[in-house]
């Protein structure tokens, strides 16, 4: 994975000419996402502390913390969410945090689960961001209220029950991605800890298949 340096140098490269209509992949780079920046044809998503937003965010963000999305966890509340920040069914949404993308991952797969595929994580963390001289702002930013869909993708969703039956199948892996201490004090049984945070690299929340 290209270093944060590297990646400064990057900037300068011709950045790919996308659309409203443009399908995200699952982790979405800093050129694309300025590019559908300047397009104005993303919504992104901060899922950050409400304060920590306030302060300073990625060019046209919203706020959404992730504490609000777990108290409010109902399929037509999330739908409501979508609505609210102004993500029709066609929208790209980019999702973006400051913890290795802990917390985006989980807000990214809410928005999947209720029938919003066209939903990515950022590349890169926060930090990482206003580390590579990005563009930020402190406005607080409101788009007009939309309409979408509700389409639960059931494949994406396991309970208790599967897992325990899970466990006894030879060819699957049950992965802990939480915290090493934490799986050490407790976990499911036979299931093997890969921190979240060791599946990054310097410069990104997700390193390149070796």
């Amino acid at each position: 994975m290209r270093s944060l340096t590297t990646a400064v140098t990057a900037r300068k490269k011709k950045e790919a000419k996308v659309s409203e209509d443009f399908k995200l992949p699952i982790v979405c780079d800093a050129d694309t996402l300025r590019s559908l920046i300047r397009g104005k044809s993303v919504r992104i998503v901060d899922v950050r502390k409400a304060e920590d937003y306030k302060r300073e965010h990625i060019p046209t963000a919203v706020s959404l913390p992730l504490a609000r999305v777990l108290e409010n966890d109902a399929p037509e509340k999330i739908v409501a969410f979508l609505e609210e920040l102004g993500i029709s069914d066609s929208t790209p949404v980019v999702v973006y945090d400051d913890t290795f993308g802990a917390l985006a991952s989980r807000v990214a797969w809410t928005f999947q689960y209720i029938g919003h595929d066209n939903t990515a994580l950022l590349e890169i963390t926060f930090k990482q961001w206003k580390e590579l001289g990005l563009e930020t702002e402190k406005q607080e930013c409101t788009f007009p209220r939309t309409r979408h869909s509700l389409s639960i993708k059931k494949d994406i969703y396991v309970d208790a029950s599967y897992v325990e039956a899970a466990k006894s199948q030879p060819n699957t892996l049950l992965v802990d991605s939480r915290e090493r201490l934490n799986y050490l004090t407790e976990h499911i049984p036979g299931a093997r800890n890969i921190p979240y945070t060791m599946v990054g690299s310097e410069g990104a929340i997700l390193r390149k298949a070796e």
